[in-house]
């Protein structure tokens, strides 16, 4: 499964440019990877660690903007039609690193 993250947060003032870059850095604190610019991505076991890690972004996410996630099996991600661009084949972007013990 993946838990995807969408975010658009102010940066007008010094204070919201923190903000921005404290959730973005716990998002990759947390596994994340970017996908596209304010979209982050991570790579989860199942939905109920996907619901907790969706439960710990809303303790540190900003007041302010907007921030949406939602949870997508890997079929549905591998389904994503690439209109311009190329795909991410790197192994951090992929379900196999996943060790389940």
């Amino acid at each position: 499964m993946r838990l995807m993250v969408m975010f658009d947060l102010p940066t007008l003032t010094a204070s919201d440019r923190r903000n921005y870059r404290q959730f973005r850095k716990n998002l990759i604190n947390e596994g994340f990877i970017m996908m596209q610019e304010s979209i982050y991505t991570c790579v989860i076991i199942d939905k109920q660690a996907a619901r907790l890690l969706d439960n710990r972004i809303t303790m540190y996410a900003p007041t302010k903007g907007i921030i949406q996630s939602i949870i997508i099996t890997e079929k549905q991600f591998e389904a994503i039609r690439f209109i311009a661009g190329d795909k991410n084949d790197e192994p951090e972007n992929k379900f196999d690193r996943i060790v389940v013990i």
